[in-house]
């Protein structure tokens, strides 16, 4: 049986390892938790979603939607896990996180092919290795990296929202309601008056912030703490997270600001607050998210982080099949490879377990079509300019020629050539 190895748990490493092992390969697949704890973690289950639980949107008329459709074709563990665990969330898919890491991590365990090493890699094992360890990647397999690569890795800082229990907000001042009622009345909604939103604004741009101690201050413009994007100005907040177009009640004076808190888990009794990733200290995340109209007496089950994301640069450090150009025994694969998102990580996990397997068994087929979301992230990553390169989301703008055709006639384009190739792949 030929062996692989997989280093890290995550959404890409067990996404990876879903390929293989359906095709046979023994998987042994190194995951440092529990043994080590990561500053973002909370359990030892395979594909723990770190920061949202929500895998966003589910329409085809969106790049992310189209991408876990194009997924969904690859037989995707990720979309299979997602489906039985998610919960109500108008046109987003999200998942019960507790749930979807259990069933992702049971599915995996499942497979008598599979070998699982709770231990931090610190030198690469014999053979062929993925590296899956995401943005949280130790810094002394970052430092090996490093070496290989020829280069420092590059980095930048990422957060999470808080958690909340649902039965301690006041469903008095709250109310259920979806974007301009589109999908389900599935989110929360907290309305702010004029000086409600004062209050609240002149607190979170005062407000003590956690320490960051040796980490730079380059964050993800997709995942900005809440209280950099207040600094920006006093209304950025108001045409970004807490924006209130089509969440207005008939029955209720205007609001000036509306925030959203979205289910967590499939009981529905834990909801995260939409859009507020932090970096302040525990303390004040309690004491200013307490003014938001209706969480005047939240309970916290968790609060918001800071956490530093790790990432490779790419274009010079990959060949096209994701391999290191200085070891071609070494593919790289989600976060690190320089994509930004659960979905998108999981994706880049499938395409280089393919090129694993299309190493092994010797095939050469086109390379994935950049017609398709996937195809043209995979684009990405290997050409970009590596003067400016940072993580790149699904969307599509980096699909060529995307602006001649509707959103419908890429979709359908896209769709019809991830079949093809995939049936390729399995020919």
């Amino acid at each position: 049986m030929k062996r692989v190895n997989i280093i890290g748990g995550g959404l890409s490493g067990s996404e990876a390892a879903y390929f293989l092992l359906k095709k046979g390969y023994e998987v042994h697949l190194y995951e440092k938790r529990p043994l080590v704890q990561t500053p973002a973690h909370h359990t030892s289950f395979f594909g723990e979603l770190v920061c949202s639980n929500s895998l966003k949107s589910n329409r085809l008329d969106n790049a992310c939607g189209l991408l876990k459709e194009e997924m969904r074709v690859m037989d995707s563990l990720t979309m299979k896990i997602a489906e039985k665990t998610k919960v109500p969330s108008g046109n987003a898919l999200s998942v019960d996180r507790d749930l979807f890491a259990k069933g992702i991590t049971e599915e995996l365990k499942s497979f008598p092919n599979l070998i699982i090493h709770n231990e931090d890699v610190e030198s690469f094992p014999d053979g062929v290795n993925i590296v899956a360890t995401g943005p949280l990647t130790s810094d002394k397999l970052a430092s090996l990296l490093s070496k290989i690569i020829g280069i420092d890795n590059l980095f930048f800082f990422d957060a999470s929202a808080p958690i909340i229990e649902k039965d301690s907000i006041d469903m008095n001042i709250a109310y259920k309601k979806a974007r301009y009622d589109q999908g389900d009345d599935s989110y929360i909604n907290c309305p702010f008056s004029k000086d409600e939103y004062d209050l609240f604004y002149n607190e979170l741009i005062h407000a003590e912030l956690a320490k960051i101690h040796d980490f730079d201050k380059a964050y993800f413009e997709g995942c900005m703490p809440i209280e950099v994007i207040a600094k920006r100005g006093y209304d950025t907040l108001r045409y970004g997270p807490l924006k209130p177009k089509g969440l207005q009640m008939m029955d209720r004076p205007k609001a000036y600001a509306v925030l959203q808190l979205r289910q967590d888990n499939l009981h529905g009794n834990l909801y995260n607050i939409v859009g507020f990733q932090t970096n302040l200290t525990y303390p004040e995340q309690k004491r200013v998210f307490s003014l938001i109209p209706g969480l005047k007496n939240a309970r916290f089950i968790r609060y918001g982080l800071m956490h530093r994301n790790s990432y490779i640069c790419s274009p010079i450090a990959l060949n096209k099949n994701l391999s290191l150009k200085n070891n071609k025994n070494i593919y790289v694969a989600g976060q690190l490879s320089g994509v930004e998102g659960y979905v998108e990580s999981s994706a880049i996990g499938i395409l280089a377990a393919i090129y694993v397997h299309l190493l092994f068994s010797e095939k050469e087929i086109p390379d994935i079509p950049n017609t398709t979301i996937l195809g043209s992230l995979h684009n990405y990553i290997c050409n970009a300019n590596p003067k400016d390169f940072s993580p790149m989301n699904a969307n599509f703008g980096i699909l060529p020629n995307a602006s001649k055709f509707s959103r419908e006639e890429c979709a359908k384009k896209s769709l019809d050539d991830i079949k093809k190739w995939w049936l390729l792949v399995n020919e």
